[in-house]
């Protein structure tokens, strides 16, 4: 197993959404040890939070793959989008930034118009970008908070499905995030963790939806990944220790969390498999 940072991280001094390359240490995405086949050679993929974290790490194997690639991410990520951008055009492959907030309808929308006019077609929409908060109880979130969870973490997955699905072929592929707290739950991530659960039972019920269309429908489930997500909207405390709690004893770095988006996108790899949540939950295992 490749050596990877544990815990105990320092501070990062970053907030919401997060800035990767403010972080130390910084998220891995390159995947040295990764070896690329050919798996999505000339295909087209939107990903979305494809600035950084598990989107940069996803679009870079992806590009290695062969793909080329769309990425979505709010304006203010602009500078990790370049980086991941420089990184996809190294690989070979060509790639499309598309700002945006993808919480508004009106966006998702047009954010796969660009991607379509862009590449002339559609092969796989990865819904990644999410946003979260902690709070310590239900009477600390406020309706705001509530609806900008939803609106960005599950309306949005509704809203570019229902745009892409227009432009996909049969073969195509939509991979939703979800997360550990959608099946475990977290006291502290109400909203988001059921935004994650949410996210779950739709990629069940759309994967049943659209099979007769060849289009599949999964989901990755991750345990906790360094990714600027988390650290930017937590203490220094818990930022300290966090991922020490899973049985591997640190969190996930985003390019080990990427190959399980190759597989789900991959029609060699998973034409049989649809309406599945996957766990990459370090050792963590769940019921059922």
């Amino acid at each position: 197993m490749q050596e990877q940072p544990t815990p105990p991280f320092s501070d990062q001094g970053i907030s919401p959404p997060g800035r990767e390359h403010a972080m130390a240490p910084r998220p891995r995405y390159a995947a040295p040890e990764y070896r690329a086949a050919g798996k999505l050679k000339n295909k087209v993929a939107l990903i979305t939070g494809g600035d950084s974290g598990i989107g940069r790490a996803v679009a870079v194997l992806f590009a290695r793959e062969g793909a080329d690639m769309a990425l979505a991410y709010l304006p203010q990520e602009q500078k990790d989008a370049e980086e991941t951008a420089a990184a996809i055009e190294r690989a070979g492959r060509r790639v499309l930034l598309l700002p945006g907030d993808l919480s508004v309808a009106d966006c998702c929308r047009v954010t796969v118009a660009r991607t379509v006019e862009h590449f002339g077609k559609l092969d796989i929409l990865v819904n990644n970008a999410a946003y979260q908060q902690h709070r310590d109880g239900l009477h600390e979130i406020d309706e705001a908070q509530w609806e900008h969870t939803f609106r960005t973490n599950i309306f949005a997955h509704f809203h570019l499905a229902k745009a892409a699905i227009d432009h996909l072929p049969r073969g195509g592929a939509i991979i939703n995030t979800g997360s550990e707290t959608g099946l475990e739950g977290s006291k502290g991530l109400l909203d988001y963790s059921a935004t994650k659960g949410a996210i779950h039972a739709f990629t069940k019920s759309l994967a049943q939806n659209l099979i007769s269309q060849g289009i599949r429908v999964n989901c990755v489930a991750p345990g906790p990944v360094w990714t600027p997500l988390n650290p930017a909207e937590r203490s220094a405390e818990s930022t300290a220790h966090f991922g020490g709690g899973t049985p591997i004893g640190r969190p996930a770095q985003p390019e080990e969390v990427a190959p399980a988006y190759v597989f789900l996108a991959s029609d060699a790899d998973s034409g049989y498999i649809s309406g599945h949540v996957l766990p990459v939950m370090g050792g963590q295992t769940i019921a059922g």
